[in-house]
């Protein structure tokens, strides 16, 4: 259970936010060693979004455990050399930058797999690397806005974000995963590779079927809130105490138990204004008024054992409290706790059981905490390093 399958991978991250930070973390859950590069004093601009968490960021906590912070001011020649310096060793190099800062530092594909052939370079940006949106700002609620998210999401009469950073962990999802599989195809080549992530093109993937579903110029699913589409009843009911319960029916067959069971109106299922999906979503209002009429009579709790009776699919409407105290993520062990500048505090285990090794699970590094020993890694003397400091470089 020692073994990590990224154990003896070094990354080093020039990062900031979500998407870069959320990769990387998710590559130090599997063993790699994670060198975050920050601004010294300061460091990365997440840490003080909030501080929900004992003093904490509730962003920063999240993506940032298991890894090393190094604070390099990259502007000085001797943080910039130190950065190079570690590049010639490393297996992976991240950043989300703006575009074009990298290359601007002399920290360009060419001359670093020059020095480290098998270096995998991964940049994460808004756009991509080229195209004429390259240099235009992108932020998490922008992409949503610009890859069509907003459009299907939230009620008829207005546009929602989605509650999370959905755009930067999308892209964070495929940098993740590109660069798995360059560490993979650099087993079979021996060479690095140069990863382009744009978080434009990861929610666009993840547009999925609204983006087929308005295929040729066809309207695209309407905005149904919390309801499905193009699906009814799926979506949430209110109980009579007031609670909220998600269901969806998938198939006719299941209409019909939802009638019998659920409804206790058997006469209901052979009603021709709703016996087909279609008709069904055309007749939301009438048939939402039934469904109301019976649930208003019954408790959440009694709602919820209707329907696994009848074997529908349902789920109560949680919020932040009941995803903390939920009894399946206790049943299944996924909580535990991690230490942090400010204590201990718990974090769920990744996503994925596997048998053959434990997620690394260390601690939320303060800012620059591991500069010295990185530094001295580098075989920079004492003296160097207290030269750095006092000029700002770290």
């Amino acid at each position: 259970m020692s073994v990590r399958p990224l154990d003896g991978i070094t990354v080093v991250s020039l990062e900031h936010a979500i998407a870069a930070p959320f990769c990387t973390r998710q590559l130090a859950d599997l063993g790699a060693r994670v060198i975050k590069v920050e601004r010294p004093g300061t460091g990365d601009f997440a840490r003080g979004y909030d501080k929900q968490v004992k003093g904490q960021s509730s962003h920063f906590v999240w993506v940032n455990r298991s890894k090393e912070s190094l604070t390099l001011d990259l502007k000085q020649p001797s943080a910039l050399a130190a950065l190079k310096a570690l590049l010639k060793t490393a297996d992976v190099l991240v950043q989300n930058l703006a575009p074009g800062a990298t290359a601007r530092m002399g920290l360009t594909p060419e001359l670093l797999q020059k020095e480290n052939p098998q270096l995998i370079l991964c940049d994460i940006s808004g756009y991509g690397n080229n195209g004429s949106y390259r240099d235009k700002k992108a932020y998490d609620l922008l992409i949503q806005s610009e890859a069509g998210f907003l459009s299907v999401t939230g009620t008829p009469e207005s546009p929602s974000k989605s509650g999370n950073s959905i755009a930067d962990i999308a892209a964070g999802m495929y940098a993740y995963s590109n660069i798995l599989a360059a560490l993979l195809q650099r087993g079979k080549t021996g060479r690095g590779s140069v990863i382009d992530v744009s978080m434009l093109e990861a929610l666009g993937e993840w547009m999925s079927f609204p983006m087929y579903y308005a295929f040729e110029g066809a309207q695209p699913p309407p905005r149904n809130g919390a309801s499905h589409a193009t699906i009814y009843p799926y979506g949430p009911f209110q109980a009579g105490d007031g609670g909220t319960v998600m269901l969806g029916l998938q198939n006719e067959r299941e209409w019909v138990q939802f009638c019998e069971v659920v409804l206790e109106n058997p006469a209901l299922a052979l009603d021709e204004r709703f016996d087909k999906n279609f008709k069904r979503n055309e007749k939301r209002t009438e048939l939402l008024a039934m469904i109301d009429q019976c649930f208003s009579k019954l408790t959440t709790e009694q709602v919820i054992a209707k329907l696994e009776k009848a074997q529908i699919a349902n789920a109560r409407l949680n919020d932040m409290k009941g995803l903390w105290n939920h009894q399946q993520l206790k049943d299944r062990e996924r909580w535990v706790n991690v230490d942090s500048p400010a204590g201990s505090i718990p974090a769920l285990l990744p996503p994925g059981l596997n048998n053959s090794y434990d997620y690394r699970m260390d601690p939320v590094p303060s800012v620059g905490e591991h500069t010295n020993a990185i530094l001295k890694e580098l075989g920079l003397a004492e003296a160097d390093i207290d030269n750095m400091r006092s000029s700002g470089a770290i």
